[in-house]
């Protein structure tokens, strides 16, 4: 199976760069956030480094003012203060007080830390801190046990959970809210329009927020908007044909009903139920076919059809049906006229809109049929000679059940026949429209092209 590649608006791009952002995010904040509070809370504070140098100058001064003595008074004196091991080493690794290392403490002095090192808060015991002499490092340096108020960390299991827990969680709850109204919010609306339909609310539309989307889901939502168009239309034209035929059937049904309770005899009687009953026929097949061309989606099967002899069988049918000569009908489209088209339904449509021509044409008036191509559209136009429309009914005739000559409904037409034409050639591809030429009116079909091949020249001629 292949794939297409996401164009540049769509969703999968949306995504990734919302996913990718959030790990480098996460990456980042990993990185130096974990740094800091590893500075912050893995370091000895400022408050422990100033204390260890000015131990470390008290133990400078108190060697240069009385050696051995002298760090010995203060060694006391410090032990008042701290509890944990001190001593003043020298550069020998001996100590420079009249306390003798012992063997233990000689090898801690292997261990020691300065105080820019890193101090652990999760072994059992204190560091050793080296602190060197602060004026002479050579003399020697203080080596004291780190006092317990100063070892760091005590709150680095709070910033640990902090830091890798609820940091974390914070930028995913970020992450969910920009993926929910990424995904989730136009989502939401398409569900509210589908429970809208399911309520008979057919004229709910969704926001712009959601059909100016250039992605995925603002292709969705303008396809849920054109359904919804096209179902409020679609209900719409039934409805409203529903009420055309019920009215357009009260009046043969009305003229049955008195032709039954007349006194004619049975010959005239029966010739009426009989015209009555054809018309209402005619009405019936005329407004379902209409019906059914208003609700196919998809186009008609399509084959090469020649005008020139397509004519001459409507025309033949139009000449039995009116008796019309043959020269009033005359066809000025030459035989190379080949178009695309649904043969049945095609014909349908030219025969309609003849037979309209016909019944509003003066006595001796004559319906031509002319044509010429235009690019890769056959352009067709049927002249008649009955006066035309005023212009502001010229879209009006397409409509079903619109009869502007005032006939009587099933003796002039029901007025379905141009609507069922324009529908069958809308379904073709081709286009039906109107337009007042000369002494009549001027009806234009447009049809493709469809390039005649030697067989069909050599069939119709």
């Amino acid at each position: 199976m292949r794939y297409k590649v996401p164009g540049k608006h769509s969703v999968f791009w949306k995504l990734a760069c919302l996913l990718v952002a959030f790990c480098l995010l996460m990456i980042w904040l990993s990185w130096s956030w974990g740094r800091y509070m590893d500075k912050r809370t893995g370091f000895l504070s400022q408050e422990a480094r100033s204390t260890l140098l000015r131990y470390a100058s008290e133990a400078e001064r108190a060697w240069e003012s009385g050696q051995q003595a002298g760090v010995d008074q203060w060694l006391q004196a410090l032990g008042q203060v701290e509890s944990g091991w001190i001593g003043v080493i020298g550069q020998d690794l001996q100590s420079l007080s009249s306390y003798p290392l012992r063997d233990a403490e000689s090898q801690r002095l292997t261990f020691l830390r300065g105080l820019d090192w890193p101090v652990s808060h999760l072994k059992a015991t204190r560091p050793w801190i080296k602190v060197p002499f602060p004026r002479d490092s050579s003399l020697g340096y203080l080596v004291i046990e780190l006092p317990q108020r100063f070892m760091p960390g005590r709150s680095q299991f709070i910033w640990r959970i902090i830091t890798n827990g609820v940091i974390p969680g914070l930028f995913t709850l970020l992450l969910c809210v920009g993926l929910y109204r990424l995904l989730i919010v136009p989502l939401n609306h398409l569900r509210e329009q589908a429970n809208a339909w399911r309520a008979d609310q057919l004229g709910a539309r969704l926001s712009s927020q959601t059909t100016s989307r250039q992605d995925e889901l603002g292709d969705l939502g303008r396809a849920f908007d054109q359904m919804s168009e096209r179902l409020q239309s679609t209900v719409s034209q039934q409805q409203q044909l529903l009420r055309d035929l019920s009215h357009e059937l009260r009046t043969p049904l009305s003229r049955l009903r008195v032709a039954c309770d007349s006194e004619q005899g049975e010959a005239a009687l029966r010739e009426r139920l009989s015209r009555e009953v054809d018309g209402m026929q005619r009405l019936v097949e005329d407004t379902l076919q209409l019906a059914w061309l208003d609700a196919e989606r998809g186009p008609l099967p399509l084959e090469d059809i020649q005008v020139q002899a397509l004519w001459e069988m409507i025309s033949e049918n139009a000449r039995f049906e009116s008796g019309w000569t043959e020269d009033r009908l005359p066809c000025f489209v030459e035989a190379d006229c080949w178009v695309q088209g649904h043969l049945n339904s095609l014909a349908q449509a030219l025969e309609n809109i003849l037979r309209n021509a016909i019944r509003h044409s003066p006595p001796e008036g004559v319906v031509s049929l002319s044509g010429q191509r235009e690019g890769d559209m056959w352009h067709l136009w049927l002249d008649d000679q009955g006066g035309g429309v005023a212009p502001q009914e010229l879209e009006r005739i397409f409509a079903p059940f619109i009869r502007l000559d005032g006939s009587r409904p099933g003796d002039g037409g029901f007025g379905l026949g141009l609507s069922i034409a324009r529908n069958a050639l809308r379904l073709q591809g081709g286009s039906l429209w109107a337009e007042n030429h000369g002494p009549g009116l001027r009806v234009h079909l447009r049809l493709r092209v469809c390039e005649p091949s030697d067989q069909k020249l050599a069939y119709s001629l």
